[in-house]
C-alpha cells in the first residue's frame, strides 16, 4: 500500500482535509433546491462507499510497504471489523442530523453549532478518559468555543425572529444541530482508530490498514443509511414523508452525480486524515480538521448568503463567532503541545 511519510506531504493532506469536510455540504445545497435532502443522501452514501473502494484497490494496493487491501481485509479481527463498523453506523445517524439542520438552518449554523459540539464535548471525554495537554489551557479553548456557539445561535435567532413560525424554525435548527453535534462527539473517529494499526510500515495482526478500515467504515455508513435514512423518509423528523419511488422519478443524471460527488468529497477528506495521521502529528491533525467548522460557516455567510437578511448588529455576532472559534481552536492546540 502507498504510505505517507513525508511531512510537508502529510500536512498539504490535512489541509485538503479541512476543505473537504467543511465543502461538501455545498451539494446538499445545490441538490435541496430540486429535490428533499433526503433523496439526495441517498447518492451521498454511495458516493463515500464509492471512493472508499477506488482507494483500496488502488493505492492501497500498490507497493510493498504494509499489506495489500484484501490480504488485510482477511486477516481483520472480528472484533476490530465491528469497531470500525459501529463508527460508521454511528457517524451516519449524527451526520443525517446534521444534514437536516443544514436543511432548516444553512451551513453557517448547522456547522458551528453542531460540529462546535463535537469538537468541545470530544475534548472533555479524551481528556477524562487520557489526561494529556494542560488542563488551564484546555478549558480555555473549551470555554471560548462554547460561546462562539452561544453567539452563532443568537445570531440565527435574530434572523428568523419574525413571526411565531419563524421562531419556532429557529429553534428547531439549533436543536437539530445539537442533537448532531453530541451524536457526532460521543467518539465514531475513536471507534474508528481502534480497528486501525498504529505501524502502518509493519502493520500488526488482526488490525487494519487506514485503506481497509475505511473501507469497512464506509460499509457501516452505507448499510445504516437503509435504517436511518429510511426512517426520516417515512417518519420525517420534518416536513412530509417521502415516497421511495421519488428517488428514481424525480431525480436525474445531475442530481444524482451532485449526491455522489458530495460523499467522495467528505471520504476524500476521512482517508486523508488517517493517511496523513502519522507523519503529521496529533496536534497539527487535530487543529487542520476541525477547521472544516470555519470552512463550512464562510460557505454559508459569503457564497450562501445565509444572513444577508438578517437585522443590524447581526453580523457584529458572526464576527465575534469566527473569532472566538479561531481563538479558542488556536488554545486547544497549544495544549497539547
Amino acid at each position: 500500500m502507498i504510505i505517507i511519510e513525508s511531512y510537508p506531504t502529510a500536512v498539504a493532506l490535512c489541509v485538503i482535509t479541512m476543505l473537504c469536510w467543511g465543502s461538501w455540504a455545498n451539494t446538499q445545497k445545490l441538490a435541496s433546491r430540486e429535490w428533499k435532502y433526503q433523496l439526495f443522501y441517498w447518492d451521498y452514501g454511495v458516493g463515500v462507499l464509492l471512493w472508499s473502494l477506488v482507494l483500496a484497490f488502488t493505492a492501497g494496493s500498490m507497493g510493498s510497504a504494509g499489506r495489500g487491501f484484501l490480504d488485510d481485509l482477511a486477516q481483520a479481527g472480528a472484533g476490530n471489523l465491528g469497531w470500525v463498523l459501529l463508527g460508521g453506523v454511528l457517524f451516519n445517524l449524527s451526520n443525517i442530523l446534521l444534514v437536516v439542520a443544514i436543511d432548516v438552518a444553512g451551513l453557517a449554523v448547522a456547522f458551528p453549532i453542531g460540529v462546535g459540539l463535537a469538537l468541545v464535548l470530544g475534548v472533555i471525554t479524551t481528556y477524562l478518559l487520557r489526561p494529556e495537554g494542560n488542563p488551564l489551557l484546555l478549558t480555555a479553548g473549551v470555554v471560548l468555543i462554547c460561546v462562539a456557539i452561544v453567539l452563532n445561535a443568537l445570531a440565527f435567532k435574530r434572523k428568523s425572529a419574525t413571526g411565531t413560525d419563524a421562531a419556532k424554525s429557529s429553534l428547531f435548527g439549533i436543536g437539530m444541530s445539537v442533537a448532531a453535534g453530541v451524536l457526532m462527539g460521543c467518539g465514531f473517529f475513536g471507534l474508528v482508530m481502534k480497528g486501525v494499526v498504529k505501524n502502518f510500515v509493519q502493520p500488526e495482526a488482526g488490525l487494519m490498514t487506514p485503506y481497509t478500515a475505511l473501507v469497512v467504515f464506509s460499509v457501516g455508513l452505507f448499510l445504516s443509511n437503509f435504517v436511518w435514512n429510511s426512517i426520516m423518509m417515512r417518519r420525517p423528523i420534518r416536513g412530509e414523508p417521502v415516497a421511495f419511488g421519488d428517488y428514481f422519478t424525480q431525480g436525474n443524471l445531475r442530481l444524482h452525480l451532485v449526491g455522489i460527488l458530495g460523499g467522495i468529497i467528505w471520504n476524500i477528506g476521512m482517508s486523508f486524515s488517517l493517511l496523513a495521521s502519522g507523519a503529521a502529528g496529533g496536534a497539527l491533525s487535530y487543529a487542520l480538521g476541525q477547521g472544516a467548522t470555519m470552512v463550512a460557516a464562510l460557505w454559508g455567510v459569503f457564497v450562501w448568503k445565509e444572513f444577508k437578511d438578517a437585522p443590524a448588529g447581526t453580523g457584529k455576532l458572526l464576527a465575534g463567532m469566527f473569532g472566538l472559534y479561531v481563538a479558542g481552536l488556536g488554545i486547544l492546540i497549544a495544549s497539547k503541545l
